[in-house]
């Protein structure tokens, strides 16, 4: 990672909106359950946001580490797409002021992009975290929430939201199984 990488992701961590949850409770560990090595089996829409009902599915992995102390992680991805497989890799880092995980997404597609972050933390067992983003040069909402965790699976799924969060469209899921 490059200095202006880890610059950019400081100044995001302390541009965060300040969301502070109403309850004290310390989200520092909500990540733990996903260390390891992991299988994932994908359903991907084909179209984001343009009323497609196709859906491909695909299978990767994913191993994922703690870095900074435990106050992040670090994963990386293997995504099978079949019309062409990529790595990328998933950066989150906790704040104890906010409480909340900020989560930033980098594929090898796009190496000098890092995907705007999403933010929030797990309650009652699910994670919701959302954040500005653009789909087709339009502003919109993407929200990912991750559920059904056991200590060998897991469901992640990311839906956008082209008007402020009044509708949501889920283009893509992801079922992970425990590989270590």
């Amino acid at each position: 990672m490059t200095l202006i990488t880890l610059a950019f992701l400081s100044a995001a961590i302390v541009a965060a909106p300040a969301l502070a949850s109403a309850d004290a409770t310390d989200h520092a560990h909500d990540f733990d359950f996903l260390v390891g090595k992991w299988h994932v089996h994908h359903t991907r829409l084909n179209g984001r946001l343009v009323g497609s009902h196709d859906w491909i599915e695909f299978d990767g992995t994913s191993e994922m580490w703690m870095t900074m102390n435990g106050r992040g992680t670090f994963d990386e991805n293997y995504i099978g797409l079949p019309s062409g497989p990529y790595r990328a890799v998933g950066i989150r880092c906790y704040d104890p002021e906010t409480q909340k995980w900020a989560i930033w997404w980098l594929d090898e597609r796009h190496p000098r992009a890092i995907e705007p972050p999403v933010y929030g933390n797990f309650k009652n067992g699910v994670g919701t975290f959302i954040g500005d983003d653009t789909n087709n040069g339009k502003p919109v909402l993407t929200r990912f929430i991750w559920s059904n965790i056991t200590a060998n699976s897991a469901h992640w799924e990311q839906a956008m939201s082209p008007d402020s969060g009044k509708t949501w469209e889920v283009n893509w899921r992801m079922d992970l199984t425990r590989m270590q």
